[in-house]
């Protein structure tokens, strides 16, 4: 997939069909947008970066599902032909509708627009479904537009699938991303006290803005470049994790602890991602540090069966 850091770089793309949006996720509802490009021409995604939300009002932007890199990864799997991301800027968020328009019809040359029913555009959000369409017109392109996605009644939205996150619902995330959701990360060195009660963990330092609510959770793990794990299904291995504090020793700063189901070896260093399949139970202070471990030996054997019914 070919990546253009701006609108004004990719006249190559002359023809394509171009999804708009920030595709936070890159979920089931953007997926649907790639779709019916790809159903007209070379399919494109234009997105922005920053988010918009981050450089307008930073103290209520929302915490972002897939940083950058992911996000155009993701792109890659669902099979776009390129991904231009136009940088957003407080200069940029100033352009007229209609420069937008332009950019995007005559600089770039789309001759298919994809949008959402809610997409709007230009400064102040002056450009709506029906401003584009006259712009489309008036060129001989076409302009298509996708309902919403709904999954067993709820729309998907990248608002939702923050929401289901951050509460912890990981498995109703997954059912409006369409895969697991995930964070990469690099393992560093923690205190060592999984490995004084006889369960080793890995200390995963990411720099993914969300993260489930504080809790245990079933999960996989893969690593990133090189060779994969030692005994890995399909470069996969089970695990369970813990997300918070650790109350058992008093602990106050939050981290990603993940120990991976009948693995062992050094992974300091390694950059890891994790999916998060089910929430096992909330995060809970202990009376010791062998009661503890008892339950987190049972959380192990649960975070086993949930990723068997998960991969069956």
């Amino acid at each position: 997939m070919k990546v253009f850091h701006s609108i004004s770089e990719a006249a190559g793309l002359r023809g394509c069909a171009a999804s708009l949006g920030n595709f936070d996720g890159v979920h089931l509802g953007h997926r649907a947008l790639f779709a019916e490009a790809a159903r007209h021409a070379r399919p494109v995604a234009i997105t922005f970066h920053p988010h918009p939300g981050k450089v307008l009002q930073p103290e209520l932007a929302p915490k972002l599902i897939t940083l950058l890199p992911r996000k155009l990864e993701l792109f890659e799997e669902a099979g776009l032909h390129a991904a231009v991301v136009q940088p957003f800027t407080l200069e940029y968020a100033h352009t007229p509708a209609s420069a937008f328009e332009a950019s995007v019809l005559d600089q770039l040359g789309a001759s298919h627009l994809v949008i959402g029913s809610d997409f709007t555009y230009g400064a102040g959000r002056a450009g709506t479904v029906e401003t584009l369409e006259k712009a489309v017109r008036s060129r001989g392109a076409e302009l298509h537009l996708v309902p919403p996605v709904t999954v067993d009644g709820v729309v998907v939205s990248s608002t939702k699938v923050r929401e289901y996150v951050l509460e912890g619902r990981v498995s109703a995330a997954h059912r409006l991303l369409g895969r697991y959701f995930d964070l990469d990360g690099t393992v560093v060195p923690g205190q060592g006290r999984g490995r004084t009660i006889g369960i080793p963990t890995a200390n995963v330092d990411t720099a993914s803005e969300l993260r489930p609510a504080p809790g245990v959770y079933a999960v996989r793990v893969a690593k990133k470049g090189g060779p994969p794990l030692l005994g890995s299904e399909g470069g996969w291995v089970g695990g369970a994790a813990n997300i918070g504090v650790k109350p058992t020793f008093g602990g106050t700063e939050v981290t990603v602890e993940v120990h991976l189901i009948d693995w062992s070896g050094d992974l300091y260093g390694a950059e890891l991602r994790v999916q998060f399949i089910e929430r096992l139970r909330s995060e809970q202070r202990f009376a010791s540090a062998a009661e503890l471990a008892g339950q987190i030996r049972r959380d192990i054997e649960e975070a086993r069966s949930a990723i068997a019914r998960a991969t069956e």
